[in-house]
């Protein structure tokens, strides 16, 4: 049966952590990398120790099952929304606003464009632990003013009637909000080394009106989508319009992080590299991709929607989400998925404990599964065991996709130790097999 949700939709944010702390081991026109914290790695400020990893692994689907909801409200309405923040994001990442630099603890969304974060004064803000940034103490803080291509090129953009300037604001399907002035502000990134840089005039929301389900560690979000507000878009010749990272799975014994790399840092090169293209769409905020198929050991089954017209096109009908830990397939192609996955897998079928998962194994142990190629257009990706199945107690393991009736998604269980390259100016997405832990 297909997944019906009703739930709000999570975020998953990613990380740039402490600028004194987490590496940028380049820095510059050449490009620059930092590190991504999962939020529910040892890594992280909301790692919580008593959690058992397949406990994580939980918390880490029911955000997945959540999220789907925006992507079901941007398709059924095609209006402007972003994503809710709230303290189940996948990962988180810090950096600094202003001059003097103030750090913003904020999440990483490749599912929306604005950059925001809380700012004095506070009409209504959520509790967090960072200091809220200080306008009037930052010397390269500028209001955007109505007329200015910044504050016409974001969709949730409004005049304030009383001052000209330009103004924003988001709702979200909870009751979560953010309301405040849209910007201009130096961004900074740091390094390890003490070396930093920085990026001017970027616009952003500084929020006066801010609640709902924050956890204290965030302060806003940024959105590295691929519309002319995100992050990446507004990183000039430095970000090079392209972006990457490589995921290690949150589970992993491994001390190290996740990482994200921009600019030339960001280029996936060399052997066992494949690129599909981006397709572009009216909502231009999501990564569309066109998925043709999928196959386990030599059956293939194609991505072939009834609902569509034999002489329609397939083309992008597929969002990868770096927020979404499961993957989310139609119904019938599931169904296909799942009865060739059952007859290649000779042990106990059990229901999942948890209720969230179909196909489901008795198993202390790791199990070998069959080989699953995802086939995209122009490139075909060989998942491992980490991609495809997923704990959900001590004793059993299920099957890390998941049927729906619409929104197919791919998401970052799938993705992890790959390297996956963003690039916006050639509108494509590559990926190359990578062991992110020693990355």
């Amino acid at each position: 049966m297909a997944i019906s949700i009703v739930y709000v939709c999570c975020l998953i944010s990613i990380s740039i952590v402490s600028m004194s702390k987490f590496p940028m081991t380049e820095a510059g026109a050449s490009g620059f990398t930092i590190d991504l914290i999962h939020r529910d790695s040892p890594q992280s400020p909301s790692y919580d120790s008593s959690l058992m990893p397949w406990q994580r692994s939980i918390n880490a689907l029911r955000r997945s099952f959540n999220r789907l909801n925006h992507f079901r409200i941007v398709y059924s309405t095609q209006s402007p929304i972003a994503d809710i923040i709230s303290d189940s994001g996948e990962f988180l990442v810090k950096f600094s606003i202003g001059t003097p630099p103030v750090p913003i603890l904020a999440v990483f969304d490749t599912g929306s464009d604005l950059i925001w974060t809380q700012c004095l004064p506070c009409r209504a803000c959520f509790k967090q632990n960072n200091p809220i940034f200080m306008p009037i103490k930052s010397s390269t803080y500028t209001h955007l003013d109505c007329n200015s291509a910044s504050c016409k090129a974001f969709p949730d953009a409004t005049c304030g009637k009383a001052t000209k300037r330009c103004a924003y604001s988001v709702s979200y399907g909870d009751g979560s909000f953010s309301i405040g002035d849209f910007v201009r502000e130096t961004i900074t990134l740091g390094s390890d080394t003490g070396k930093t840089i920085s990026f001017p005039n970027v616009a952003i929301g500084c929020g006066h009106e801010n609640g709902g389900i924050f956890n204290s560690g965030e302060s806003g979000v940024a959105g590295f989508g691929s519309g002319k507000a995100s992050f990446i878009s507004q990183l000039g010749s430095s970000g090079q319009g392209k972006f990457s990272y490589c995921l290690v799975s949150f589970l992993s014994e491994t001390s190290n992080s996740s990482r994200l790399h921009f600019g030339a840092n960001a280029v996936v090169s060399g052997k066992g590299v494949t690129s599909t293209p981006i397709v572009p769409k009216s909502w231009e905020t999501f990564y569309y991709l066109t998925l043709e198929g999928i196959s386990v050991g030599n059956q293939r089954f194609k991505f072939a929607d009834p609902s569509i017209r034999p002489n329609g096109s397939h083309d992008g009908n597929i969002i990868i989400d770096s927020g979404t830990t499961l993957t989310l397939l139609p119904s019938y192609l599931y169904n296909h998925l799942e009865k060739a996955i059952a007859n290649s897998i000779k042990l106990r079928r059990v229901k999942d404990p948890q209720g969230l998962l179909n196909l489901c194994y008795f198993s202390p142990k790791d199990i070998q599964v069959p080989d699953i190629t995802v086939h995209f257009k122009g490139a075909d990706v060989k998942l491992n065991t980490v991609n495809t199945f997923v704990r959900t107690s001590d004793n059993v393991l299920c099957f890390a996709f998941a049927p729906v009736d619409d929104t197919p998604i791919y998401g970052d269980l799938a993705q992890v130790n790959f390297l996956i390259g963003y690039d916006l100016n050639k509108k494509t997405v590559s990926f190359k097999a990578t062991d992110c832990s020693k990355s």
